[in-house]
């Protein structure tokens, strides 16, 4: 087992990069890609620097640890909504502050509203059929509304 690490030179971590990122197509995830690009930046440091195996499983082991933080920050910035449609997504969000006439009554906190051509359940005060409500919160497919 030894004898592997002792051996360890560039293109094996060239090679190893490739196979993790490769790895990444058969299971879309991003992770493999970072452990890849790790082996990659190893790989490219061998090539000027020529540092031991221990050196070269350390920078590998501090490249793939820094690239969890970068990871996380990408895919943060790229979940933020999209200024064209902020509500893409969360459609039940685009539908506070609207109103609408209930479906079926209130009865017991729940009854339904037709919008568009979606029946949604809706939770509320008494009220009944072709009442007019207005929705206060969104949470799921529920709506919270109030008589309006």
């Amino acid at each position: 087992m030894s004898d592997m690490f002792v051996t360890l030179g560039t293109w094996n971590w060239l090679i190893f990069g490739i196979i993790l990122m490769a790895l990444e197509l058969l299971a879309p995830g991003i992770f493999l890609f970072w452990l890849g690009l790790a082996a990659l930046l190893v790989g490219l440091l061998s090539f000027a620097f020529a540092p031991g195996w221990q050196l070269q499983i350390l920078l590998f082991a501090l490249f793939a640890l820094a690239a969890v933080p970068l990871w996380r920050r990408l895919a943060r910035a790229s979940a933020a909504p999209s200024q064209d449609n902020p509500f893409l997504n969360r459609r039940s969000a685009a539908l506070v502050g609207r109103e609408f006439t209930l479906e079926k009554p209130i009865v017991g906190g729940n009854g339904t509203v037709r919008i568009d051509d979606t029946v949604w359940r809706v939770a509320g005060p008494d009220a009944p059929a072709g009442s007019r409500v207005r929705i206060v919160q969104a949470d799921g497919a529920q709506l919270t509304v109030a008589v309006a």
